[in-house]
């Protein structure tokens, strides 16, 4: 059978792509093949649950733009279809005079993304939000909120499948594509698909299904591993809702923080790792096809030298709980070590360019045959619909 749009990766951004997609044309012939037995099976599923306002973003990105319009389209969704949520709000904290330069960046980078509600907040005023945070000042940022994005990617795959002539097929591993006049042949382990177009969303994997298609990549996806802990029920008091540290506008991570999750547990990390394995959760697990390709690439290889007191310091925080504790403690003070239990994991797909740069936008890469979407960094969970509508435009054009 031919497909018109066939869509690889049933994560959130893929599942929103198709939903998109269809809305805008109901009759279209569209598929998306899933390598695992599930959706939302990887960094979908294992993210934070953090509902992101755009307030770090650089005014005028990728990340930015889709933010302010996503962010809008998720809450109306979940209301549309029950999906619970909370708008508890966050702080992100200066926690000496050093990092308050830093702070009135981030305000105002918040504040030229639209959101008019972000406010500095005394020590005293942090106090009253989150009794035992230890800062200077903080961000207010009551936009922030908690959800469960795999219950997003769950309705959108119930409302795609719904829809007559569209379709997800699991297990399906995608070996090679071959590219014709007019369509395309998608091989996987089981069967051989024709396309007329093909949308790459693959995300751990989305360079090495873009190479199918494309000759030359500018760019790989280089795995890194947020570790988290959990805070034990007794004291879980300690945190309200979100605290987030003064970030290091440097790295396109966050730092560790504090996460209520929808569902009640308490989290704190993540420590974030290079992985031997794309999907590597846990330390032992080890690719070394990936650890190749991951090593060989000299982009990659000029990172780690520019970064690599930074790496290094991660990697003793994964192996010391005591620092990892410490860390911690430039927050809650009164967290202690044996508050933390081991918790999730999550494998970030980090896009890292040719000269070894950190790349902290949206990438898309065009050509006859397919849209690939090669990076797509948090918070991209949360502008899922407005990605998705911006790949779903690109795609319809063709049409």
């Amino acid at each position: 059978m031919q497909y018109d749009i066939t869509i690889i990766g049933a994560g959130i951004v893929g599942l929103a792509t198709a939903y998109k997609i269809l809305e805008q044309k109901p009759d279209i012939r569209l598929l998306i093949l899933e390598k695992e037995p599930g959706v939302a099976i990887h960094q979908t599923g294992n993210n934070s649950g953090v509902i992101h306002s755009g307030i770090y973003y650089r005014p005028g990105s990728l990340k930015a733009l889709n933010c302010i319009n996503g962010y809008k389209q998720l809450l109306e969704f979940a209301d549309r279809e029950g999906i619970p949520y909370e708008l508890c709000g966050k702080i992100i904290v200066a926690t000496d005079e050093s990092e308050k330069a830093t702070l009135g960046t981030v305000l105002e980078r918040g504040r030229q993304n639209g959101l008019e509600k972000i406010r500095i907040i005394s020590a005293s005023e942090m106090k009253e939000k989150e009794p035992h945070v230890y800062g200077v000042e903080a961000i207010d940022v009551p936009y922030a909120g908690i959800i469960d994005f795999k219950t997003v990617a769950e309705k959108l795959a119930e409302i795609v499948t719904v829809r007559k002539g569209s379709e997800i097929l699991f297990g399906q591993k995608v070996l090679n594509i071959h590219t014709r006049s007019g369509y395309s042949e998608i091989i996987t382990d089981r069967e051989v698909f024709s396309t007329k177009l093909l949308i790459n969303t693959a995300g751990l994997q989305s360079d090495e299904i873009a190479a199918m298609t494309i000759s030359r990549l500018d760019l790989r996806i280089i795995p890194f591993r947020g570790e988290y802990m959990c805070i034990r029920k007794e004291r879980e008091y300690l945190v309200k809702n979100l605290i987030y540290p003064t970030p290091d506008l440097e790295f396109p991570w966050l730092g560790v923080h504090f996460t209520r999750m929808i569902k009640g547990v308490i989290e704190a990390g993540p420590n974030s790792v290079f992985a031997f394995k794309k999907e590597g959760y846990k330390k032992s697990d080890i690719s070394f096809r990936d650890l190749g390709r991951a090593l060989s690439f000299g982009g990659f290889q000029k990172a780690m030298f520019k970064f690599m007191k930074f790496g290094l310091g991660e990697y003793y925080r994964s192996y010391n709980k005591a620092a990892f504790t410490k860390g911690l403690q430039k927050l809650i003070p009164e967290i202690q070590k044996e508050d933390l239990l081991p918790g999730d994991a999550g494998v970030r797909a980090l896009a890292i360019g040719r000269n070894g740069e950190l790349i902290d936008d949206f990438v898309f890469a065009e050509n006859e045959w397919a849209v690939n979407v090669l990076n797509a960094p948090s918070p991209a969970a949360t502008v899922c619909l407005s990605i998705g509508e911006s790949v779903a435009e690109k795609a319809l054009a063709r049409f």
